[in-house]
C-alpha cells in the first residue's frame, strides 16, 4: 500500500507541482486512527497536507519565504468530523438527520438510503412512497418496491437516495466506467485572460475573493479552508432555501454570507456584481443548474476573464449519472462502501463510514485544485475550470486500499479530541471548534471572521487592504 507520503506526491503532481516542494511537509501519526477497513484517516490527512502545501507554495510566490507545513493524521481525522466536535455555548450538535432518514430494506432484499434533512427530499420521498412521514410507513412502503425500481423513481420525483451496491454491482455500471476515464482533480483552461498578479497582504490568500455557493459539507469545507489561508470568502444562499443550521455554524468560520435569490432579477443581478469582482468561485450545486440561470463556467469566464471557476458534484460531470443529485452518505451507499465496509464488520446491511469522508476530503481537494489553478493563471492567464465529486473521490479512496484489523480500532475518545479545539466568539454563541490541521511555520492558519448567520452581510466584497 502507498504510504501517507506517497499519496501526498502522487496528488501534488496531479496538478503538476514542483516535486522539491514536498521536502517542505512533515506527516505526523500513524495508521489506523478510526475503526474503518478504509484509509479514511491517511486521506483525512494527504488531502489537508494538500491544501496546505499549496498555501505555502502561494506564499513562496508571493514572498520569496519558504516554511514547514505540518499535518497530524490524528488532528486531520478529527477535523474532518469537526461538526460532530462543534459546541456553541458549550451545547452539542442536535440530532443530526430527520426522522425518516437512513437505511430500509425493500421489497427484493436490498437495502436503500433515504437523504431527508431537507423538507422537499422527504416530502418526494413520501410523494414517491404515497405514505406518511413516518419511519414505520416508509418502511412498510418501501417492502412494496424493488431497489433499484425505487431509486430511479426516487431521483425522477426529485428525491435523493440511492441502492445499496456491492463494488462489483457498482463497477458493472455505465457510470461507475465513465468515471475511469476522469482524474481525481480536473484543471482545465476555459478561455483567455492575462495573468493576474498576486496582491500584497500577510497571508497567503490575503486579497483572494472567492464567492462560495456551497451548501452542505464538501463545498462548505472548501471555502472554509481558504478562508483559513487569508482569503475573502463570500457565502451566497438564497433566502428561500433549507439549510442545516449546525453545518452552517461550522463550515462558516472565516466567512462573510449574504442573500441572493438567483430566481429573481435583483439576485442575478447581485451575483453578476459579486462575480464580476471574484478571483474564485467554488459551486456545489448539480452540473446545469447554475448554467441554466446565465452563469455557467464559460458564462463566468466572460464576465470576469481569470476567473478560477470550481465544480463539484455527487457522481461526476459525466456519464448517465452526471445530473443525478447526491450527498456523502448517499455515494458511501450506491459504490460499495457501506457494502464492503459491513462485509468486514460480519453483518448484514449497510455500515457507514465512521465520518462523511468524502465530503470532507472533497472539500480539501476542492480548496487544493482552486488554490494550483490560481498558482497557474498567474503564472499563464488564462480561466480556468476545477472539477471534483464524490464519486471521484471515492474511486480514489479504493485505490489505497484496505486495512485488514481498522474495524477493530476503537473510536476516538473524547479526551483525544481536547489538544485540536479552539474558542472564538461568533454571530451565534461561544464556539468550541477543531482548528485546523495544516500547521504552516510562517502563515498559522487561522479564521479572522467569526461564523455569522446566513445572509448577515450586505452583498457586497470588503474593501482590499
Amino acid at each position: 500500500m502507498p504510504t501517507p507520503r506517497d499519496i501526498l506526491a502522487d496528488l501534488w503532481a496531479q496538478t503538476a507541482g514542483d516535486p522539491s516542494a514536498l521536502e517542505a511537509v512533515t506527516l505526523t501519526g500513524s495508521e489506523p486512527v478510526l475503526p474503518s477497513s478504509f484509509r479514511v484517516a491517511a486521506a483525512a490527512q494527504t488531502s489537508v497536507a494538500a491544501a496546505g502545501l499549496a498555501a505555502a507554495h502561494i506564499w513562496q510566490l508571493r514572498s520569496g519565504q519558504s516554511q514547514d507545513v505540518t499535518v497530524d493524521m490524528l488532528h486531520a481525522a478529527i477535523e474532518c468530523r469537526s461538526e460532530r466536535y462543534l459546541r456553541v455555548d458549550d451545547k452539542p450538535p442536535p440530532a443530526a438527520w430527520d426522522a425518516i432518514a437512513g437505511v430500509y430494506k425493500t421489497g427484493d432484499g436490498g437495502y436503500v438510503r433515504l437523504h431527508t434533512n431537507f423538507p422537499h427530499h422527504r416530502d418526494n420521498v413520501c410523494r414517491v412512497l404515497n405514505c406518511k412521514p413516518e419511519r414505520e410507513a416508509v418502511q412498510a412502503a418501501l417492502l412494496q418496491w424493488e431497489g433499484v425500481a425505487f431509486e430511479t423513481a426516487a431521483y425522477n420525483a426529485g428525491a435523493v437516495v440511492s441502492f445499496m451496491r456491492s463494488r462489483e454491482q457498482w463497477l458493472a455500471l455505465p457510470q461507475a466506467k465513465a468515471l475511469e476515464t476522469l482524474p481525481l482533480i480536473s484543471i482545465e483552461r476555459i478561455g483567455e485572460a492575462p495573468p493576474r498578479p498576486w496582491r500584497g497582504g500577510d497571508r497567503p490568500l490575503s486579497g483572494l475573493r472567492v464567492l462560495d455557493l456551497s451548501r452542505v459539507i464538501a463545498g462548505p469545507v472548501a471555502g472554509r479552508t481558504l478562508a483559513a489561508h487569508g482569503a475573502d470568502v463570500m457565502l451566497l444562499s438564497s433566502p428561500k432555501l433549507p439549510s442545516i443550521p449546525w453545518l452552517v455554524i461550522d463550515t462558516g468560520r472565516g466567512k462573510l454570507s449574504c442573500f441572493a435569490d438567483l430566481k429573481t432579477d435583483e439576485g442575478r443581478s447581485a451575483m453578476r456584481t459579486l462575480l464580476a469582482q471574484a478571483d474564485v468561485v467554488s459551486q456545489g450545486y448539480r452540473p446545469q443548474s447554475l448554467a441554466a440561470l446565465g452563469f455557467a463556467p464559460r458564462d463566468a469566464a466572460l464576465l470576469n476573464p481569470g476567473i478560477v471557476y470550481v465544480s463539484l458534484s455527487a457522481y461526476g460531470h459525466v456519464g448517465p449519472w452526471a445530473d443525478r443529485r447526491g450527498f456523502d452518505s448517499l455515494v458511501q451507499t450506491s459504490t460499495g462502501f457501506n457494502h464492503a465496509e459491513a462485509q468486514a464488520a460480519g453483518i448484514e446491511g449497510p455500515k457507514e463510514l465512521p465520518m462523511q469522508i468524502l465530503d470532507h476530503v472533497t472539500g480539501y481537494l476542492m480548496a487544493f485544485g482552486a488554490m494550483m489553478a490560481r498558482v497557474r493563471q498567474a503564472r499563464e492567464g488564462g480561466s480556468w475550470h476545477v472539477r471534483v465529486s464524490l464519486a471521484q473521490t471515492g474511486r480514489w479512496l479504493w485505490q489505497l486500499g484496505r486495512l485488514d484489523r481498522g474495524l477493530a480500532t476503537p473510536d476516538i475518545k473524547p479526551e483525544a479530541v481536547t489538544p485540536f479545539l479552539e474558542t472564538s466568539a461568533s454571530g451565534f454563541g461561544t464556539l468550541r471548534s477543531v482548528r485546523h490541521s495544516a500547521m504552516l511555520s510562517k502563515t498559522p492558519a487561522r479564521w479572522s471572521r467569526p461564523a455569522v448567520p446566513l445572509g448577515h452581510d450586505p452583498a457586497q466584497w470588503p474593501p482590499r487592504d
